[in-house]
Parts: structure tokens; sequence; C-alpha cells
């Protein structure tokens, strides 16, 4: 929904089980027709769309399409953004480190991002910027060598020239703005603000615009200007939180270097700090009942020297809080943003709240989507009916970002 001038908020529909369209479309109506009178029944509701390969492939079959436009306009609705980072199976069974695959190293993951962008052209309505998030290039542990890690953010960036070569022909040709927005992730190749800043520089708008200079027969500074407009960067709160990343730090950093953010997920991360109060034991107990086999739950420890501890699952870092200048962790598992305290565990909420602080104050982004998408596999207590919860943090953002009240 029209948050803004330009701004534009929604819900990640990747919280949905269902691979297929059919599926994808049930969700839809079972849960965005209900969210829309309750949370913008004046005006028209946007969605954010997460189609798995099969359901894109789908989509594009017969008048599928067109049907769903339809439908679309005849329900008031919209779709502004994708989430192209899952291309398989994301519920249900283990997804872990899968959810990498297939990786910016393989025709895949580019041939199916293209499918995304020719539907989204197809959905955006006029004048509305459009953007995709997608994974972090591959998962870093994949690649033990300083020599694989370089293969692979090369061929990665073959492969992203050709998504922007296709992006400024929808610019040129039918004046449809949209870009790509890569996810910086605990063990992605691009983890973190500093990482997205020295690929897009080092790899980018060097061999990457030169290679696009020749394939559009452009400047090379007009390819640079392609690169900074179409790739962007999608900011995760629960990602950056777990690399302790400040926010206004980030913000600043990326104008310094003259990049865009596409895309703000909000999201709110699990942590836990040392308590002279509260025996080591009774915290791991807790964090242990947030330990599920469906997804990478990556866990970041911060000591009493300030020490960064990286932990590829959650289980491993629950260990680590055992050292004796243990501080706080903080773990991968999007919990819901409108709760902060989860009684012997917080949340990163403060994280959120001074995005979006920033966000009201400079219109960063024109997107912003709540990605919650663990309430399947939230501890027993903490589930509830999932419409009113996403109803709730709707409302909960825009109590933030706006001048409207909501009873939440």
């Amino acid at each position: 929904m029209l948050i803004s001038e330009n701004g534009h908020l929604s819900y990640c529909t990747n919280i949905h089980a269902g691979e297929s369209w059919c599926a994808v479309f049930e969700s839809i109506v079972r849960y965005c027709i209900p969210l829309k009178k309750e949370v913008s029944p004046d005006k028209p509701f946007g969605i954010g769309l997460r189609l798995s390969h099969q359901a894109a492939t789908e989509l594009m079959l017969n008048n599928n399409i067109q049907i769903f436009k339809k439908w679309l306009l005849r329900n008031e609705m919209y779709v502004f953004t994708l989430n192209g980072f899952p291309y398989g199976n994301f519920h249900n069974e283990p997804v872990k480190d899968k959810v990498h695959l297939p990786d910016w190293t393989s025709n895949d993951r580019l041939n199916y991002t293209q499918l995304l962008f020719t539907i989204l052209g197809q959905l955006l309505p006029p004048g509305i910027e459009g953007g995709i998030s997608t994974s972090p290039l591959s998962y870093k542990h994949w690649h033990t060598t300083e020599a694989s890690l370089i293969e692979a953010k090369q061929i990665a960036t073959k492969h992203l020239v050709a998504v922007v070569a296709q992006l400024a022909g929808f610019y040129e040709f039918k004046d449809i703005m949209m870009h790509l927005d890569i996810e910086p992730e605990p063990d992605g190749i691009i983890e973190n603000s500093d990482e997205y800043i020295a690929f897009f520089e080092d790899y980018l708008l060097k061999e990457g615009a030169t290679l696009l200079a020749t394939t559009l027969v452009c400047s090379l500074s007009q390819a640079q200007e392609h690169m900074r407009n179409h790739i962007q960067l999608c900011y995760d709160v629960c990602h950056f939180a777990i690399g302790f990343e400040k926010s206004e730090e980030v913000l600043q950093k990326m104008e310094n270097h003259g990049l865009k953010i596409g895309k703000l997920q909000i999201s709110a991360a699990l942590k836990c700090t040392a308590s002279a109060s509260v025996p080591i034991d009774k915290m791991q107990q807790c964090l242990r009942s947030f330990d599920e086999p469906t997804y990478l739950h990556q866990a970041v420890i911060k000591t009493t020297s300030g020490e960064l501890l990286k932990f590829n699952d959650l289980s491993k870092g629950i260990e680590a809080m055992k050292r004796a200048d243990f501080k706080e962790l903080r773990t991968h598992f999007h919990v819901p943003i409108f709760i902060e305290d989860y009684q012997l565990l917080q949340s990163t909420q403060n994280d959120i709240t001074d995005i979006l602080e920033s966000w009201r104050k400079k219109e960063f982004t024109q997107h912003l989507e709540i990605e919650t998408y663990t309430w399947q596999v939230l501890p027993v207590h903490l589930q509830a009916d999932l419409t009113e919860s996403i109803e709730r943090e709707l409302k909960w953002v825009i109590n933030r970002v706006t001048d409207e009240v909501s009873v939440i």
C-alpha cells in the first residue's frame, strides 16, 4: 500500500507454503483480501510476491498472467516487488543452505531471475518502480579457497550483467524502471555492507561495466550508471542486526559511494545478552526452543572485547555461550517484529525502529516489505492466527512511518 508519496509497504508472501502458481494464488486470495479490508480499505493494497521457479513458469502459461492482472485490478491490489531469493521449496522440509541453490554461478539462477523480471514488467502498474530481491551470490562455505571465491564473483558478475542489460531494455523501450536487489546475509559471499560495496566497486563497476558497455554499445560511464540504477541493495534489517551493523552507518556508507537501496526488508533477529542475574544455561535452554531443522539460523556472538564470532547454525552458537568472554548472541531467526521481549531473550526490534525513523526523515527506498517467514516453526507458545499476525505487523510499521495511528 502507498504510505507516502512514493513509498510502498507490504508483506512478503514467502511466509505461505506452496510452490505451484495455484497454491500461491490461493494464499493471496485467502490472506490478502481480508488484510486489505483491515489495513488498506480505501486505497490499493500492495503485494510483495514470492514466486518459486515452478510458480513463475506456470504463471506464464496459457492466459494465467492476464487473469491475475484482471484479478488484481478488480480487487484493488498491485504487485511492486518480488522475492527472488528462494528458487525452490521453502517450507515443510529442511531448507538450510539449499536456499542458495541454484546460486549466481549457474545459468538456472540467471534464467529464473530474468523470468521474474519478465513477469514483474507485466504486473507493475504504470509509473511504479519495481524490484526483485536476490541471494548474496552464493553460500560462502561452498567456496573454501580465495581462488574459488574470486571465480564465483566473476561468474556472478557476468550473469548480473545480463540482467542489467535486460532491465536497461525495459527502461529504454517501455519506460519501466526495475532493479535487482542483492540481499547480504550471514555466510553469504556478500555478508554485510562492506562486502556489498567492495563487490559493487571491484567487480560490477569494473569488469561488469566493461562487459555491459560492449553488450549495450554504450560508453563505460553510461554502463556504470546502468549498474548503479539496476543493481541495488536489499537491506534486510535482521541480517544487518546479526552482524551488529548500525543502520545510520550503513546508510551513510551507501550514500558516500553513490549506491542505492532498492528494498527495505523489515525483520527482527533473536538476541540473548549476558546478565549477572540469569545463568547462561537458562538462556541456552530458551534458545534451544528456536533451534529447529528447517532454516539456516546463523549465529554471531559478540565478546566482551568486541570480537565477533560467527557460527553457521544456532546450535554451535549456543554451545559457545559458555565462553568466559560471552556478551551477546544474535541469531538469524526472523521473529515477529511487534514483540521485543521473549522472557530471557529479546529481539532486535530497536534496529527496525531506528531505520524506520531514518526512512521517515529521508525516503531512501520506495519499497518496504515485512518478512517474518518463520510463523510455522516458531515455538508453539508464540504461534497465533496468521492473518491477525500479519495485520498486526503491518499496523506496527504503519504506526511508525506515518501520522496514521492503527490499533494493534
